[in-house]
């Protein structure tokens, strides 16, 4: 079974010409470097952002050292699985930290040194971007960040207005993308928080469950709305989107037509064979991989 399309695809990316890919995010994002902080990044924490060029020259990936057992979608996406980033066909060059949030001056750090997507982009802005290849015609940044936001506001009853907070976490958030996007990535593919409500740590708490949804699809319409904004404000960005909540829905709709016999349990084993779920709030890399076949199904799409 094919997953639905989902992305909204501009003629300013040929996914085929694309060498250097960048991505900002949390933990469904990151993968494991050699120089990054174990089980939480490729380089540095916010304790230490800094990094000379020889350093993330020779940090390594760390092969099936994600938030699922194994791979993840932007490895798949890419195919850039182990070892530099600058021996891949696809360049990965990750700046994802898992247990991020937008900005730490807005939600709890999970770590004293988790580093936040705001700071994310500080670092690449100050030590990678006069570094690093970014050509224009052949570089595209993925942004996934939301989850933990989302999450990390159930049960807060200091947010007396959940659409006004999400405004100001866009405002932060758009924030980084420009600063990106005046530092030379003109190229961006956004992806909205898939349906946490449906994972194992919330399915079973209706209440939960119901609140879970709606923080998301306030913040998903927020996202949406800040990025039409942001296209409008930088006419020269190409700007895409990718519906991560519509693909996951789907697959675990469609559950056993994408091989999956196990939606509700998890199983954080070497081989989950069968479950959507690698542990409460992760899935395995068999989704992973149906994320990324899908997305890059519509970017070579619309690559042409």
């Amino acid at each position: 079974m094919t997953v639905a399309a989902t992305v909204a695809t501009s003629s300013g990316v040929n996914w085929n010409s694309t060498r250097f890919v960048y991505a900002f995010g949390d933990s469904y994002t990151f993968v494991q470097g050699t120089s990054g902080y174990p089980n939480f990044s490729f380089i540095g924490d916010v304790l230490d952002l800094a990094f000379t060029p020889q350093k993330i020259f020779f940090d390594d990936i760390i092969p099936k050292n994600t938030s699922s057992e194994g791979s993840n979608w932007v490895q798949y996406l890419t195919g850039c699985f182990e070892g530099s980033p600058t021996l891949c066909e696809k360049q990965l060059w990750n700046f994802a930290f898992a247990g991020s949030d937008i900005d730490a001056a807005l939600l709890p750090r999970h770590h004293n040194f988790t580093t936040s997507l705001v700071e994310q982009v500080a670092q690449w802005t100050e030590y990678a971007s006069d570094v690093l290849p970014h050509p224009e015609n052949e570089t595209l940044t993925f942004w996934w960040i939301g989850i933990n936001d989302t999450g990390d506001t159930m049960n807060n009853a200091s947010i007396l207005d959940f659409a006004a907070f999400w405004e100001t976490e866009m405002t932060s958030y758009f924030s980084a993308v420009q600063m990106a996007f005046d530092n030379g990535l003109r190229k961006h593919l956004f992806i909205n928080v898939p349906p946490e409500d449906r994972n194992p740590a919330t399915v079973g708490n209706t209440t939960a469950a119901a609140e879970m949804k709606e923080h998301i699809a306030l913040f998903n319409s927020a996202l949406a709305n800040h990025t039409i904004a942001f296209s409008e404000r930088n006419p020269n960005a190409t700007v895409m989107t990718f519906d991560a909540n519509a693909v996951f829905n789907n697959i675990l709709d469609n559950a056993a037509e994408f091989g999956f016999s196990n939606i509700t349990g998890f199983c954080t084993c070497t081989d989950p064979e069968g479950f959507f779920w690698y542990n409460t709030g992760h899935p395995t890399q068999a989704v992973h991989k149906l994320v990324a076949d899908t997305l890059r199904s519509q970017l070579e799409s619309g690559s042409t």
